[in-house]
């Protein structure tokens, strides 16, 4: 606040890759806040959740980023949606953003 933008740049490219899922509920609130997403990516699990909110004049992306190491494709994608209903999705290619609706 009342500072100049901070500007960053990778300088050491995109060697790992990654995959983000943006979820929508229909059943579910429709930004899916409080779905709890599992993936299987290379012989290990990460689980992340939907959230909002940030702090004072600001708020967080509420897409799920997940970094993936050396794994080129995501093996396994649990969603358990704020329902209930659990999701499971077949494997996934990485470095894509990837748009998931609540069937």
């Amino acid at each position: 606040m009342n500072d100049r933008p901070s500007l960053y740049r990778n300088e050491g490219g995109n060697r790992k890759h990654w995959i983000t899922l943006r979820l929508e509920g229909s059943r579910s609130n429709r930004d899916a806040i409080g779905a709890r997403v599992e993936i299987s990516a290379g012989g290990k699990t990460q689980i992340h959740e939907v959230r909002s909110g940030g702090s004072y004049l600001s708020h967080n992306d509420m897409r799920l980023h997940f970094g993936l190491g050396n794994a080129s494709r995501v093996d396994r994608v649990q969603i358990r949606w704020p329902s209930g209903k659990v999701e499971e999705l077949p494997p996934m290619d990485a470095d894509r953003f990837v748009m998931i609706k609540e069937r």
